[in-house]
């Protein structure tokens, strides 16, 4: 019953986190009120829409539950109103997909693992659960896309799924997983955000000559 709660509070507070981000990319872009509830809506719940079509959870969890939209909706008038009020707007908005990118991987793995799926599956649906709102987002927003960006974004959240996969199938409780996963992921796209970390890439270098 415990465990239950902290997933949907978790889950809950992802969809409020990523609908405030792409509010907050609207409110960048200057659009109008319409546009910001459409951007902080599909952003809020784009992941997870993504995550229950892959894995046949349907409908889907804010059909089966449209306080989800509702919320994304009142989230996003609410951000129309007080984006101003942040003296860097972009901060905020890096600090707030970093958090909702670690929720939402958690909370997608352990979605998987609820249906019935192993950890690669589970890992693979916190990945896309963690990301594909903030693709959306940066798409409808005519923004670099966050997996295009240098520094670290879907290795943060592979590594919050992975953590909690991990744990989860060793016997580790689930609230103690989750937790985990949650800090893990967080602290690696923070310390990206902070000090600008990122993989190696790739760089030309001369092609081997035949003869």
């Amino acid at each position: 019953m415990i465990f239950t709660t902290v997933a949907a509070v978790l889950d809950w507070f992802g969809v409020i986190v990523f609908a405030i981000s792409g509010a907050l990319v609207a409110s960048r872009k200057q659009m109008d009120i319409v546009g910001v509830a459409l951007l902080g809506t599909v952003t809020g719940i784009g992941g997870g829409t993504l995550r229950d079509l892959l894995l046949g959870d349907l409908p889907v969890f804010w059909v089966r539950e449209p306080a989800y939209l509702v919320t994304c909706l009142l989230v996003s008038g609410i951000v129309f109103f007080t984006a101003h009020i942040p003296q860097s707007r972009y901060r905020l908005l890096l600090w707030s997909d970093a958090l909702g990118l670690a929720l939402f991987a958690v909370t997608g793995a352990e979605r998987a693992f609820l249906a019935g799926w192993g950890p690669v599956v589970a890992v693979a649906m916190g990945v896309i659960t963690g990301t594909f709102g903030g693709i959306i987002r940066d798409v409808l927003g005519a923004e670099s896309s966050v997996v295009l960006r240098r520094e670290v974004y879907v290795t943060a959240a592979l590594v919050a799924a992975t953590l909690f996969a991990v744990m989860f199938v060793t016997g580790a409780p689930r609230e103690i997983a989750m937790g985990s996963g949650l800090v893990a992921g967080f602290a690696l796209r923070g310390a990206a955000v902070y000090w600008g970390w990122s993989l190696p890439r790739y760089k030309e270098r001369p092609g081997r000559r035949d003869g």
